[in-house]
C-alpha cells in the first residue's frame, strides 16, 4: 500500500485528503520532529497529482505550524508537541474554508454566503437555547414533584 493514496470518490478535494493525511502521519509518529518530507516534484510524480496542489499543501501545513520550509534544503517536520486546540481550530478552519468555496463555486457571492452563515448560526442558536429552555423547564417541573 502507498503511503498516500487518493480516493477519487471522496467528496473531500484532492489537497485536503493529501493535508489530512500528512497531518495523520505526523501525529502517529511516522514522521518524526526534524525529517525531511519528500520534495513537492516527487510527491506529486509518485502520487500522480499536480505539483501546485502539493505545494499547496506543504504551504498549509507551515502555516499550520506541522512542517518547516528552509530555503534551498526541503520541508521540515516540526515539533508540534501538545496541540490538540490548534488542530481542532485547523480542522474548523479548513471545513468553513471549504464551505465557503463550494458555495461560491454555485454563483453566490461573498456578501450572500456570509449573510447565509450568519442566518444559520442564528438559527442553530435558537434551537440550542429552545433546547435548554426545555430542559430547564423539565428539570423545574420535576423539582416541583419532588416538593408535592
Amino acid at each position: 500500500m502507498a503511503l498516500f493514496e487518493i480516493d477519487e470518490s471522496s467528496g473531500l478535494p484532492v489537497w485536503v485528503q493529501l493535508r489530512n493525511r500528512f497531518v495523520y502521519l505526523i501525529k502517529t509518529g511516522h514522521y518524526q520532529p526534524g525529517d525531511q518530507l519528500p520534495s513537492v516534484r516527487t510527491l506529486a510524480a509518485e502520487a500522480a497529482i499536480n505539483y501546485n496542489t502539493v505545494s499547496k499543501v506543504y504551504v498549509n501545513l507551515e502555516h499550520d505550524g506541522y512542517v518547516e520550509s528552509v530555503r534551498g534544503r526541503g520541508v521540515f517536520v516540526r515539533d508540534i508537541g501538545d496541540r490538540a486546540a490548534d488542530d481542532v481550530r485547523s480542522i474548523v478552519d479548513t471545513e468553513i474554508e471549504e464551505s465557503i468555496r463550494r458555495c461560491l463555486s454555485l454563483g453566490m457571492t461573498i456578501d450572500e454566503v456570509m449573510l447565509r452563515m450568519i442566518d444559520v448560526v442564528h438559527r442553530i442558536q435558537q434551537e440550542a437555547d429552545a433546547g435548554e429552555s426545555m430542559r430547564r423547564g423539565l428539570y423545574e417541573k420535576s423539582q416541583r414533584g419532588k416538593a408535592d
